[in-house]
């Protein structure tokens, strides 16, 4: 996975990511990692505001099922269904959103085949976020991967 493909992709698709500032630290077919900084997702507390949080959590995961699905050479996209976001502690600074299958290999093979087979593929998708090397939160998402 070239990551400046897939940030040029999540840029031009999503108007909020070059907004907020986001950029790809690293993708592979396994996992995807977006960072962004503090200033342009501060909040009144000096802090990251939450919903900034949220969305990149969120988009680090419908990039990375965007992106697999594409890898796989299929036609497609991940959209969400539902998620479900923790907050752990404040975000200070610069931060990062891993994410990730929940289940590993198997997950993505499972819902790809569905999508292979002209069904919807369903897969949960877990994003961490990291600031100065701790861990701040976490996103488990519900992603259908459509044709």
């Amino acid at each position: 996975m070239d990551k400046h493909a897939l940030e040029n992709y999540l840029l031009e698709q999503i108007p909020l990511a070059r907004a907020m500032q986001l950029s790809v630290d690293a993708a592979s077919p396994q996992a995807l990692t977006l960072t962004a900084p503090l200033e342009p997702n501060i909040n009144h507390q000096g802090t990251v505001f939450g919903g900034s949080a949220s969305a990149v959590a969120i988009l680090s995961a419908w990039l990375l099922g965007t992106a697999r699905v594409q890898e796989e050479g299929l036609q497609g996209r991940a959209v969400i269904q539902r998620n479900e976001m923790r907050y752990d502690r404040p975000i200070t600074g610069r931060f990062f959103a891993t994410a990730e299958a929940a289940g590993g290999e198997d997950d993505w093979q499972h819902a790809l085949d569905a999508l292979r087979r002209g069904r919807k593929g369903r897969i949960r998708l877990v994003s961490r976020l990291v600031c100065d090397g701790k861990a701040v939160g976490e996103l488990a998402g519900d992603f259908v991967l459509l044709s």
